[in-house]
């Protein structure tokens, strides 16, 4: 059975693997090169320092995936809304183990304040993302047509939300 935990130092190789292969072969990131193991430490140790979830799914021994949510955009008025992430070893997709990485990396995010998880999914065709997404239940908000360019091929992003906790019902303390 598949375990989802915060991440660990030693999971950087794993994860830094898991979203090479996304960049060189996916749409579901703009990224062009893939990033180190250096810098995908430094990335994950941004998150972290935030007090934000960094989580992987592993069975045994095998990373199957990892999921983590940073601020939406870096001014104070957005320090209730973060953007989620997610990746998917090629192995563990259609397995329900995505959903069930995001799902607890929304119910971790709320522990620690967060209202809004926002998902910025790279290609309207990204069925997998768009759907697991949906899923859990966030709603569509829009589309930004042809504003990313990559394997010779305007992309578009996608725009999903979802509340968390109260939402917008009441006043954050």
């Amino acid at each position: 059975m598949p375990l989802i935990r915060p991440s660990r130092d030693e999971d950087v190789a794993a994860i830094t693997a898991i979203y090479k292969h996304h960049v060189l072969t996916g749409t579901g990131t703009f990224e062009i090169d893939p990033p180190s193991n250096a810098e995908m430490s430094a990335r994950r140790a941004d998150v972290l320092s935030k007090g934000l979830p960094y989580l992987v799914i592993e069975d045994g021994t095998e990373i199957l995936g990892f999921a983590y949510c940073n601020w939406f955009r870096p001014r104070a008025a957005f320090r209730f809304s973060a953007e989620d992430s997610i990746y998917m070893a090629a192995s563990a997709h259609q397995k329900g183990l995505g959903r069930a990485l995001l799902s607890e990396l929304c119910r971790q995010a709320e522990q620690v304040g967060v209202r809004k998880m926002i998902a910025v999914i790279g290609d309207s065709a990204n069925a997998g993302s768009i759907g697991v997404h949906r899923s859990l239940g966030f709603s569509h908000v829009g589309i930004v047509t042809a504003c990313g360019w990559k394997f010779d091929r305007w992309l578009d992003m996608v725009f999903m939300e979802m509340p968390l906790g109260l939402g917008d019902t009441a006043a954050p303390q």
